[in-house]
């Protein structure tokens, strides 16, 4: 396959069938917690590599400060999304050094591409909504925990439940008739 064809299959396969990010206590945690923050006024400007979507839940997953994460994406243009295009684990840039830690806590480029223009498909179908202004701090606060309750959903489906055996008898709780 040349390379023509394999970007335009990488690019369906992010565009239509990507779903979401690795569900984990860690992640959903963070989206929550960084959804809150943003709803007691913590300062969002989303043209700020550390205080948008992303930057927020950057800070929150590997505790680093806005500044710092702002920082290290003026050693390139573009806003996350570019510079998620942009990635290359061997540049020795700090900015990718810092993606890669969100990689690590199960992100992937379309997740954060998605997060930063509040896109994901099953996240707005959920809202019942078709878009969200990316740059409204209300509109990031309802996506990031409704992605959190997709995630929690998607989570406990994989958790073994316990199931009872037909020969096993009720746990006795030791009461006596009297």
């Amino acid at each position: 396959m040349g390379l023509l064809k394999q970007n335009a299959a990488l690019r369906y396969y992010h565009i239509y069938l990507h779903t979401m990010a690795k569900p984990s206590l860690l992640l959903i945690d963070a989206l929550r917690k960084a959804a809150t923050q943003l709803s007691n006024n913590k300062p969002y400007e989303w043209g700020h590599m550390g205080n948008c979507n992303c930057g927020h839940l950057a800070q929150v997953l590997l505790n680093v400060s806005k500044a710092e994460i702002h920082r290290h994406a003026m050693a390139r243009p573009g806003d996350w999304s570019e510079q998620l295009n942009d990635y290359c684990p061997t540049s020795g840039l700090e900015m990718d050094r810092l993606m890669f830690g969100l990689f690590e806590k199960g992100l992937d480029t379309t997740d954060l591409q998605q997060l930063e223009y509040l896109s994901n498909k099953a996240v707005l179908q959920r809202l019942g909504v078709s878009a969200l202004r990316h740059n409204d701090r209300a509109h990031v606060v309802s996506y990031m925990r409704t992605w959190a309750d997709i995630l929690e959903e998607q989570l406990l489906e994989t958790l073994p439940l316990p199931v009872a055996q037909p020969d096993e008898r009720p746990l006795s709780i030791g009461v006596i008739n009297s």
